[in-house]
């Protein structure tokens, strides 16, 4: 159906693959499921889809290194899963572009429950437009200026591409300028954690952040978080 939410899913163990994938669409997406990455990269290059599954260990061309080519031509929310929560491959996957991460074996719910909420900040761009439209919808911190309206980001007059993810992380933090706001706080709110998660998700997204709007315009406050620098 063309209102469908098109999931392409990357997942080499014929097992996990087909019962995630009728999983999820009994839950009502469509499926494009491939069991390796250089085939996973045709289907996302042929489909477009609207989001991105991929698993971390796939042969041909790796769940990182297809996220990492998929970032290049896109800024399709991608979610990678892993089989293991402390695996360094978490980490680079979040650092070559991924928006989240769940661990296996996961419980189809949850891995809905993760999609859907990637997809709402997507489609949102950050919850936070009714607010900062109240000053106009143009916040400036020195050479940063954030266009809350057109969701537009210029450093120096130049403009800056963030993901959506960056964009609500970004909004969070000037909705609140020289705040101090959580770890936990950020997960909650930029990735709609209602339980505990992983704070590796925000650091990484903040370094992420910092290398694109500015090293020193956040500001880490060791032991409890960051704060934006007005």
């Amino acid at each position: 159906m063309a209102d469908q939410t098109h999931v392409l899913f990357v997942e080499d163990d014929d097992v996990i693959r087909e019962a995630t994938q009728l999983a999820l669409e009994r839950d009502g997406f469509a499926v494009t499921a491939m069991p390796d990455g250089l085939s996973g990269l045709e289907a996302f290059r042929t489909n477009r889809p609207d989001i991105a599954l991929l698993d971390v260990m796939v042969p041909g061309l790796d769940g990182v290194s297809l996220c990492r080519r998929i970032r290049d031509e896109s800024m399709v929310p991608v979610i990678m899963l892993s089989a293991r929560a402390d695996s360094i491959d978490v980490v680079l996957g979040l650092e070559a572009g991924a928006d989240d991460y769940v661990t296996k074996p996961f419980d189809g719910a949850v891995l809905v429950a993760r999609i859907r909420a990637v997809l709402r900040r997507f489609g949102r761009a950050g919850g936070q437009e009714d607010a900062a439209s109240a000053d106009g919808g143009l916040l400036a911190f020195g050479e940063l200026e954030i266009d809350t309206e057109g969701m537009e980001v210029r450093r120096a007059g130049v403009p800056v591409a963030l993901t959506p993810t960056e964009m609500r992380l970004l909004l969070e933090f000037s909705s609140a300028p020289g705040t101090v706001l959580s770890r936990d706080k950020l997960l909650e709110r930029v990735w709609e954690y209602g339980w505990g998660g992983d704070t590796r998700v925000v650091d990484v997204h903040v370094q992420r952040l910092r290398s694109k709007i500015g090293q020193d315009r956040i500001e880490t406050v060791r032991g409890f978080g960051y704060k934006l620098k007005a």
